[in-house]
């Protein structure tokens, strides 16, 4: 993302401007859909390729979090067509955990369903099935757009599967076009059982999203989906006692965002009995001031809480920059992947991920400049520290400022870094701290000659 794109200089640039949401600004990101797996919550996302001027995503993005606020980049878990021969494109996922497999469902574009599968919810996912799981071949099928799928299994084990979207177009009857649907799947799920059902839900546009909520036993059902621009491009939603019938519209999730002027995509997940909305705007691209026919297709997932009222119907969100409230500090004594950060320093442009050659694996922080910075949210420091190390591969001479509170904060340490060879052999770099107690956001601030000065892998603080 960093080399593709041009900014007018920024006289002042302010920490305000670096917001928890998105939760993720080094990659374009669109679609999420979340899944508590193992006391973390995961997302998948569809990643907009930098500077496209048509919706051309092939590659689905992961990031995970245990607190809310730092996010974990996995990179990029599924592309077309090298895991699935038969299509080009991966739009809009969804993901659903059976037996230890991970099953994620993804759109070819707008032409077909279809699903790939993984031991793991970083992937790699790879194709199943040989051919599409839904088309408009399939018994009641024939919708506008077939996309947007999302997958959800009952507490019975039964599995089913939303799809559909597109303008209702009138028909040669004189009706208009209706294109949501849900159908059944096998249990293997990967595969449909009978004919899809029509879901007629007022304005729909795409977008849609099934989820379920159980209190005191009770099961409610809410059948969320984006609004078309005739009833103001919201994200609106219908409950059920049913997933396949007697649904009723019960009013708006979430209004347009101000930094949103087009399509949106929106679902509800739990974490750690919380209640989340995930959705995505244009606040990165429109912040770069990157051109409005780009910054269309240049979308940035973030995440607000979701709460309910007493009678189960939803609270109108308000999206917000500072996100949900951190449930988890960061434990800085114990290796902690540079990856994972709040936020970074998006509009200098700022730091990317790639996968790491290190002995260590994963992935690393890469593309540092001088002056660009990562932020890790809530590091609790207990009684105190007393030194920091680093794993990094550099190029150049360089630096990581350690600074509290923002990037230009109480600096309270700083490693030297001198060329390790190139941005392939690593090396563990010490330095000391001043003394730090208590919970607080830490900035790694970086300094150093020349363009991509080193890589970053992983951080810990010594007692």
């Amino acid at each position: 993302m960093k080399r593709v794109f041009t900014l007018t200089l920024l006289v002042i640039i302010t920490l305000q401007n670096y917001a928890q949401n998105p939760v993720i600004s080094q990659r374009y990101t669109a679609d999420p859909t979340g899944l508590e797996y193992n006391g973390r919550l995961y997302l998948w996302t569809s990643h907009d390729i930098d500077e496209q001027k048509r919706y051309w995503m092939n590659d689905i993005t992961c990031i995970s979090t245990e607190d809310m606020k730092n996010y974990t980049d996995h990179g990029e878990v599924f592309k077309a067509p090298d895991d699935m021969p038969w299509v080009t494109q991966a739009w809009a996922p969804s993901v659903v955990e059976k037996n230890g497999k991970f099953y994620l469902y993804t759109g070819d574009g707008n032409r077909s369903v279809n699903v790939s599968v993984s031991d793991s919810p970083t992937g790699p996912f790879k194709g199943v099935g040989g051919k599409p799981l839904i088309t408009k071949e399939t018994p009641n099928s024939d919708v506008e757009w077939l996309f947007d799928p999302t997958v959800f299994i009952d507490n019975d084990g039964q599995a089913y599967c939303v799809f559909g979207g597109g303008p209702t177009k009138i028909q040669m009857d004189g009706k208009r076009k209706k294109n949501g649907r849900i159908i059944k799947l096998g249990d293997d799920l990967v595969s449909t059982v009978g004919e899809a059902v029509l879901i007629d839900a007022p304005g729909f546009y795409e977008g849609g999203y099934i989820s379920k909520r159980t209190v005191k036993g009770i099961t409610k059902y809410y059948f969320s989906y984006f609004t078309n621009i005739g009833t103001g491009m919201n994200i609106e939603y219908m409950m059920s006692d049913n997933p396949m019938s007697g649904w009723e519209y019960k009013g708006i999730i979430l209004k347009q965002p101000a930094d949103n002027y087009n399509n949106s995509h929106a679902s509800v997940f739990s974490f750690k009995d919380k209640w989340y909305l995930g959705y995505h705007t244009r606040k990165i691209a429109t912040d770069r001031k990157v051109e409005e026919n780009i910054a269309l297709r240049q979308r940035s997932v973030s995440v607000d809480e979701l709460f309910f009222n007493t009678d189960g119907t939803i609270k109108e969100v308000i999206p917000t920059s500072e996100g949900p409230k951190q449930v988890k500090n960061v434990n800085p004594f114990q290796r902690n992947e540079a990856e994972t950060m709040a936020t970074q320093s998006y509009l200098l442009p700022g730091i990317e991920t790639a996968a790491c050659n290190d002995i260590f694996q994963g992935r690393m922080v890469t593309e540092i400049e001088s002056g660009d910075w990562i932020k890790v949210a809530g590091v609790d420091f207990e009684n105190g520290a007393t030194s920091f190390e680093a794993r990094i591969a550099a190029q150049n001479f360089g630096g990581i400022e350690i600074r509290i509170g923002s990037e230009k904060g109480r600096l309270i340490g700083t490693c030297e870094i001198t060329p390790t060879g190139n941005l392939t052999i690593w090396k563990t770099v010490t330095c000391a701290v001043e003394q730090i107690k208590g919970t607080h956001d830490v900035y790694f601030k970086f300094t150093g000659q020349g363009a991509n000065v080193f890589n970053f892998n992983w951080w810990e603080f010594k007692k």
